[in-house]
């Protein structure tokens, strides 16, 4: 093992992901630079480090250092400050700044900053205020810092180690070294197998009950993100003994003693025993009970609209608002104002927003309130377009606020402000934010839930929807009629024909196509081809703006992740002075369409948003994302990894949207995911027009699989 001291002077490479690094070091009381690879976490240039390895010749690159392990030196001459404090180190400071500082205080520059910081201000032209700022920052690097430097030995990424401090603050190396299984139930990017590998380094036993209760809570959630609410107890059992490799009747021993402690909820479904984590029982038991409150009350509403004359409702609808119904629609809007929660459905073209519009005039005509709302951006300005009133997401009707316990300022004990309430795009609404929406809807109130209950389920635990229908507890309507206009559009006819298992036509269509490319590769370049020539060529569609790329799977070739590197080379390409923040695996680039990957209820945005990066600053270090054309919200680097391409995305994430035109790549690659519900969800996004691509055998199959992935749940059963 050899020892190297020096002076970082150049990055050359660096992943996000796991630290690996290309950097350029000039030895102590050396006139050159000698290259180094290794893993090196959060170190800058103008850093004096410390490095242990050994050397080698690389055929391709010559003499390297290769790093073991490593230690940071401060750095010790003027020039050295500048250039690390100027590295971005510092939010704030950029090379400018960092030079001023240095030359002010000389080699005493980082003893000031973090001992005398109240000496910052004799630096011309910084105030109080960013003095502080920078102090802040300072003492934050160090802290980071230190935690990086804890978790190297175990491989695990910087960007690790900024979440646990963000999450901690300066109890963050205490939480990590004293209670590292904390860190999977509350620290993002940080699932059971991270916290597990720094436990174990700690000497955890590997059948302690703290272990095993950890991993089977990290079980329970994983269950969770696939859709369930709890878990059959002799499922849990056998896949937390796999995950854990111990004994099953040690695990279950656990899950008994961490049931009697009430850290997990038991219930017995059809002679099963089931666990639940508490939030998941406490949401599904809340939500039964309101929805029951809540249909048992009367309102003034439906008394007035159980003695209506209907006949003159209907006339007097149709003469002032030109609204003429059908017969179920009618059904419909009478069930939605003589009962306190109604359940309307149907597929696209069956006349919902007619349905809708109807209920919203007849409710103003009296002078009454009415809210409506979706679960994303992107759904409540559809509704808002259908209804032509004013909508908005859940979220934000239900005032969510980060301070204080509860994430949403709206509750039972401050209910909504309103005689009547609109969700629509309910098949997307899962089972927590449904409990704190059924909290919020005062006694007196009517709730209108509307949906397609044909369209995948939430992407969150639960399966709302189908669960009030299958009950049969909640009035409901489906409305089955295609009107005329809509049995003009090929788009709608052909999601009725695979919603009722046909194939689609696809010839002679004006708004609906499929272009044969059975092949991975020939199809993903069929498809960004068609995204950057042929559509816009035609139909005059924007590229970046108009057309959105939906793919039933993440891998391969015609994937999500492959086909947005293909359609960002081709859409916006790398250019000379465009600023671009490579993070991990991406590269984000000004003008780049970018989609959130989880809530983020500090940012007010959530998971499935879409929006385009219009800044990058490398100074503050900030990216800003725009979302709906209107509300920007600038992401630390540090959050990045929320954040994906969004040229192409899958399906799931497409719910609630809606495009001027869907591309579908279709292939027999794709053949377990390929399931009727999945297309017809994709096809049902498309406004103007829909364009399929692959091979004809994989949309006959995903026409034909009409088996819907079940979801452990008990709400039904629990109304």
């Amino acid at each position: 093992m050899s020892t190297l001291e020096g002076t970082l002077e150049r990055i050359t490479f660096h992943s996000e992901t796991d630290g690996y690094t290309v950097a350029r070091v000039q030895p102590r009381d050396k006139q050159y630079v000698v290259t180094v690879v290794g893993k090196l976490l959060g170190v800058r240039v103008g850093e004096s480090l410390e490095l242990e390895g050994t050397w080698a010749d690389h055929a391709e690159h010559g003499k390297q250092f290769v790093v073991e392990r490593y230690r940071t030196l401060l750095p010790a001459t003027v020039e050295g400050i500048r250039r690390y404090l100027g590295s971005g180190l510092i939010k704030g400071v950029g090379p400018a700044t960092a030079k001023k500082i240095a030359e002010t205080f000389g080699s005493y520059t980082l003893h000031v900053i973090e001992h005398e910081p109240h000496r910052l201000i004799e630096v011309p032209g910084l105030g109080r205020k960013r003095a502080e700022v920078i102090q802040q920052a300072w003492a934050e690097q160090q802290e980071i810092k230190s935690i990086m430097l804890f978790l190297q030995e175990l491989e695990l990424t910087p960007g690790l180690a900024i979440r646990i401090y963000k999450q901690y603050g300066s109890q963050s190396l205490n939480i990590v070294q004293e209670t590292p299984y904390r860190l999977a139930d509350e620290v993002y990017g940080i699932g059971f197998l991270t916290a597990d590998t720094i436990a174990q380094s700690m000497g955890i036993p590997h059948d302690s009950p703290q272990r095993i209760g950890a991993g089977l809570r990290f079980v329970l959630g994983e269950a969770a993100n696939d859709g369930d609410c709890f878990l059959p107890w002799d499922e849990l059992v056998a896949k937390g003994a796999k995950l854990l490799g111990c004994e099953p009747p040690a695990v279950a021993a656990t899950l008994e003693a961490i049931a009697i402690t009430r850290e997990v909820a038991l219930k017995t479904w059809d002679g099963q025993r089931c666990v639940y984590l508490l939030p998941f029982d406490r949401a599904e038991h809340g939500l039964a009970e309101r929805l029951r409150e809540l249909m048992l009350g009367t309102s003034e509403i439906a008394n007035f609209y159980r003695r209506a004359n209907w006949q003159r409702v209907f006339a007097f609808l149709a003469e002032k608002r030109g609204i003429d119904l059908a017969v179920k629609q009618r059904e419909a809007v009478k069930m939605a104002l003589t009962n306190k929660v109604s359940i309307l459905t149907g597929e696209p073209g069956t006349g919902k927003s007619t349905t809708l519009r109807t209920v919203v005039a007849a409710l103003r005509q009296r002078g009454e309130t009415v809210l409506l709302a979706s679960p994303t951006g992107r759904a409540a300005k559809r509704l808002a377009e259908a209804t032509g009133a004013e909508a908005t997401t859940i979220h934000r009707m239900l005032e969510y606020s980060p301070a204080g316990g509860s994430h949403f300022k709206r509750n039972a004990e401050y209910p909504l402000e309103t005689s009547f309430v609109v969700i629509d795009e309910v098949s997307m609404l899962d089972l927590l934010l449904a409990n704190n929406l059924l909290k919020a809807i005062p006694r007196g109130a009517h709730l209108l839930l509307v949906g397609d209950a044909d369209q995948l389920p939430s992407v969150g635990p639960g399966r709302v929807l189908r669960d009030l229908l299958d009950s049969l507890a909640v009035p409901s309507v489906h409305l089955d009629e295609i009107f005329r206009q809509a049995a003009d559009s090929g788009i709608i006819t052909n999601a009725h024909r695979i919603n009722s298992g046909e194939i689609p036509i696809t010839q002679g269509m004006a708004d609906f196509f499929f272009f044969t490319a059975p092949q991975p590769q020939p199809c993903a370049e069929l498809v960004v081809e068609l995204v950057t020539q042929r559509i816009p060529n035609k139909f005059g569609l924007d590229p970046r703006r108009d057309i959105q790329v939906l793919s039933p799977m993440h891998r391969g070739e015609a994937g999500v992740a492959s086909l947005n590197g293909l359609l960002q080379a081709a859409l916006n390409p790398q250019r000379e002075g465009h600023a671009e923040k490579v993070f991990g695996s991406i590269t984000f680039r000004l003008g780049d369409r970018v989609m959130q990957m989880r809530n983020n209820y500090d940012l007010d945005v959530y998971n499935g948003d879409i929006g385009e990066v219009v800044a990058l600053d490398s100074v503050e270090q900030l990216m800003t994302v725009r979302y709906d054309a209107e509300r920007d919200v600038a992401y630390d680097f540090a959050l990045l990894d929320e954040l994906t391409h969004a040229y192409a995305i899958s399906i799931h994430k497409s719910q609630g949207a809606e495009y001027p035109c869907v591309v579908i790549p279709l292939l027999m690659q794709h053949y377990n995911l390929l399931q009727r519900n999945l297309i017809y969800t994709g096809v049902t996004r498309a406004k103007r027009l829909v364009v399929l691509a692959g091979d004809k055998r994989a949309l006959a199959r995903a026409v034909a699989n009409n088996e819907v992935t079940q979801r452990y749940t008990g709400l039904a059963r629990r109304l």
